[in-house]
């Protein structure tokens, strides 16, 4: 669409993503003149939001009198808000301080994510929270709705902090970390932070600027960040809590493994160990480390039968409640009637099996709670057997 070959519109109905007065503005910024009647002049008919029946009616006419088919108002209004000017329009706002026009437009879901990280800058909340009141709600509101994912499956997520929260783990955009990051209310929600410095699409310098606020909380999800920079990994290696966090966490090199190899129990939960680490590990022969082996999710089938040949209970039972165990390796336990409550558990256990050990009174809690077999149950929508 060529807003400059448009003069005048028919429009039924109302603007949609524009305020009523906005919209006129950009109209007649852009020489567009909205008509009452049809007349041959008319450039464009335009299908708005909240069409009465007796505009749905003339819309329906001069398609089958005229063959003149109304485009959507989204279309029309998408094409506005991609002509603006940003930077008269930021000044403009900036000089009048109308906030009831910089709310409209932050709702404006046409706009462009650029030009709504700079309208949100210029937001005053008031000292207030997210949804203190009606302004700051709705503003949230917004937000939260523009870059939440499938927010059509959760309509009253926007209305609610745990909203950011959803937000911030769903995010791969580091723009759109940094943008919640600044938000006035951020200083209330510690917890809205943390999750922010453990999202590994949290830049380099939002890890930075975090971190020079010597918060103890905020470097502890900053440890747990699998991208953390590397001037705070140097910061934190020494570290006894930060250091073993980074070694459960961080992607393992051969130079990252070694020097944080002051924390082996952690190493050994990490699930980035390549085998030849593993078995760096393994030589240990450390009862703690061992165990940590026997949980990691990744372990290398070449170290079952190593672990399993311990006389170590507590790692033979982690081994078996394991989802990484042989499935040959399980079948042999249950068929032997060994380790039953560590097989009701674990995910890699064929379905068939759980089917019976469920039926047991004292595995049946541990089978319902599985949640390979809950998702099976879910698939097969079968519901729970009794």
């Amino acid at each position: 669409m060529n807003l400059e070959t448009i003069n005048k519109i028919l429009l039924f109905g109302k603007s949609r993503a524009f305020s009523e007065d906005e919209f006129q503005a950009q109209l007649k910024h852009h020489k567009i003149e909205i008509m009452s009647e049809y007349s041959d002049a008319i450039s464009l008919v335009v299908d708005g939001r909240m069409m009465t029946p007796y505009e749905q009616i003339q819309s329906d006419t001069l398609y089958e009198e005229k063959s003149i088919s109304a485009v959507s108002i989204d279309l029309l209004e998408k094409e506005l808000a991609a002509c603006m000017d940003e930077n008269t329009l930021l000044m403009s706002l900036k000089l009048s301080h109308d906030k009831a026009r910089l709310k409209s437009f932050i709702e404006n879901s046409m706009i462009q994510d650029a030009l709504f990280f700079k309208l949100i800058k210029m937001y005053k909340w008031s000292g207030e929270d997210f949804f203190e009141n009606d302004d700051n709600r709705d503003v949230s509101a917004a937000f939260i709705s523009r870059f939440y994912e499938n927010i059509e499956r959760n309509h009253n997520v926007q209305y609610a902090t745990t909203g950011f929260i959803h937000l911030v783990k769903q995010a791969k955009n580091s723009e759109l970390l940094n943008a919640i990051s600044l938000l006035e209310p951020m200083q209330l929600h510690p917890k809205i932070e943390a999750a922010i410095a453990m999202n590994i699409h949290c830049s380099e310098t939002l890890q930075k600027r975090y971190h020079k606020r010597k918060d103890k909380r905020i470097d502890e999800a900053l440890s747990f960040n699998k991208n953390l920079c590397i001037s705070l990994f140097e910061e934190f290696v020494e570290d006894e809590e930060l250091g073993s966090n980074m070694a459960k966490t961080l992607e393992l090199s051969e130079e990252i493994f070694n020097r944080l190899s002051l924390y082996p129990q952690a190493l050994a939960l990490n699930e980035s160990l390549s085998p030849i680490m593993q078995e760096k590990l393994f030589v240990l022969e450390n009862n703690e480390v061992s165990l940590c082996l026997a949980q990691n999710s990744l372990l290398d089938s070449s170290l079952f039968l190593k672990l399993l040949s311990l006389d170590n209970t507590a790692v033979k039972n982690a081994l078996y409640e394991n989802r990484a165990m042989p499935v040959n390796i399980i079948e042999k336990a249950y068929n032997d009637g060994l380790y039953s409550a560590q097989l009701a558990k674990n995910e890699n256990t064929p379905v068939e099996i759980l089917y019976q050990l469920q039926l047991d009174s004292r595995y049946e809690r541990y089978v319902k709670t599985n949640a390979a077999f809950g998702k099976h149950i879910q698939s097969e929508n079968i519901g729970w057997l009794i």
